[in-house]
């Protein structure tokens, strides 16, 4: 027999710590997971000879026929160069959804994963329920099992996961996350859906002006040129010269475009240049708004979550901070923390950042003088879901107008432009 230390989490979001003792590690988890536990690290402080001796293989949990049962079902699955699975959206989506009802229902974490690995309708999540099972099995928390089966949850996705196993409330910011990612996927369709119309403009724009600067344009200056005394009109010849320089550097001009992207890309993942991207990101037209309403939604969401469910106001921040993905926001945070650590109101703390709106400080002032921080946080994350919801229909009602807007302009240019080279040539050719 042998000896193990372990943390887990109660059914009531209460972790517990002590020794139990165990034939094994799997045995192990399954006492604790019969005692209503859920094991979140579990480590071996003493072992038998009897065990050592009669047992070698004890060591690591016996998972050696589980493991050839995940290479035989995620062969197939699409794997990164790390060897990790590569997850769509929707894919993400459905897992969040599936893995929340089942939390909220009742079920622990792992007999929750089990079941998902059982469901045929699930397609390829099965396996990443069965390798997420295993971690978790093994000892590994949640949020470092997902980090550790696939890049497709990201950093935010983790970090939430990791806020809601320390506060009990796994289900609720698990629902709250797929209600985020459905969102963004239901977003992302609205925009590509709102500018198939403008494409094809833009396509058929640019057909019609290379047929005539190619084919028409050319006849007609030809025609001129041909003719006594004939003049090609300066229209045409602005054309034929914007015609002359694409066709004789259209791969430089490909080049500069493509290496710019890169050299932009380069700069804005550059570490160094991280703060002044997100905080360039913040002031962007349209999208500041959005990016804003979506930070103070999922601070608001996530904070009232970790305090309704017992933890401190400051490590309640810490993680709500670890959450967030902006520097420059996460820079304002740590100063929020640091006030808050020293004894001092939230409320003056979020005044002194300086990045958090009047309204949502009121809210947060109500909450301390009644003694329901969770309940005015709530509301306020329900009002900034509102607001969130404003800025993205803002942001779609302005895209068709402003691509309409863009084309008219460089479609009309080109007309007036050929019109008027037609217009001309007929003048010349009526004078002679």
């Amino acid at each position: 027999m042998a000896v193990f230390n372990y943390k887990a989490l109660g059914k009531d979001g209460v972790v517990s710590n002590g020794e139990i003792t165990a034939t094994d590690r799997p045995d192990a988890i399954r006492i604790l997971s019969q005692r209503g536990l859920q094991p979140v690290n579990i480590k071996e402080v003493s072992n038998s000879k009897s065990v050592d001796k009669g047992e070698s293989s004890t060591k690591r949990p016996p998972t050696k026929g589980s493991n050839k049962a995940v290479g035989k079902t995620t062969k197939d699955i699409a794997r990164d160069t790390n060897g990790l699975l590569r997850l769509k959206r929707a894919e993400v989506v459905l897992f969040t959804e599936e893995l929340s009802e089942m939390l909220g229902a009742g079920l622990q974490l792992e007999p929750a994963l089990k079941s998902m690995e059982m469901r045929e309708e699930l397609g390829s999540l099965k396996d990443v329920s069965r390798e997420v099972r295993q971690y978790v099995r093994d000892g590994n928390s949640f949020s470092n099992a997902l980090r550790k089966v696939s890049d497709s949850f990201g950093p935010l996705y983790c970090s939430l996961a990791a806020a809601g196993e320390a506060s009990g409330a796994l289900d609720t910011i698990l629902k709250r996350q797929a209600h985020y990612l459905k969102t963004l996927q239901e977003l992302q369709s609205k925009v590509t859906l709102a500018l198939i119309y403008p494409a094809f403009l833009m396509v058929a724009g640019v057909g019609v002006g290379i047929i005539f600067v190619t084919k028409l344009i050319p006849q007609l200056t030809g025609l001129i040129s041909s003719t006594p005394g004939g003049k090609v009109p300066f229209a045409a010849r602005i054309l034929i010269g914007v015609s002359d320089f694409f066709h004789q550097w259209w791969l430089v001009i490909l080049l500069v475009i493509v290496g710019g992207a890169l050299v932009f890309k380069a700069w804005k993942d550059a570490e160094s240049n991280r703060l002044t991207w997100d905080r360039t990101k913040l002031k962007l037209p349209l999208v500041g708004a959005v990016i804003e309403s979506r930070f103070y939604v999922q601070f608001l969401e996530t904070l009232s979550n970790l305090v309704g469910n017992g933890l401190p106001l400051l490590r309640a921040l810490e993680l709500s901070r670890d959450a967030t993905q902006n520097l420059y926001i996460k820079e304002h945070m740590d100063k929020v923390i640091e006030m808050v650590g020293d004894g001092r109101s939230f409320s003056r703390a979020l005044i002194s950042s300086g990045i958090f709106p009047p309204l949502l400080i009121d809210m947060v002032s109500v909450g301390e003088k009644t003694g329901k921080i969770d309940e005015s946080l709530r509301r306020a994350a329900n009002r900034y879901d509102t607001e969130l919801g404003n800025s993205l229909a803002r942001v779609m009602q302005l895209i068709m107008p402003i691509m309409l807007i863009i084309m008219a302009l460089l479609i009309g240019t080109m007309l007036f432009l050929m019109f008027t080279v037609i217009l001309q040539t007929v003048q010349n050719l009526g004078g002679r």
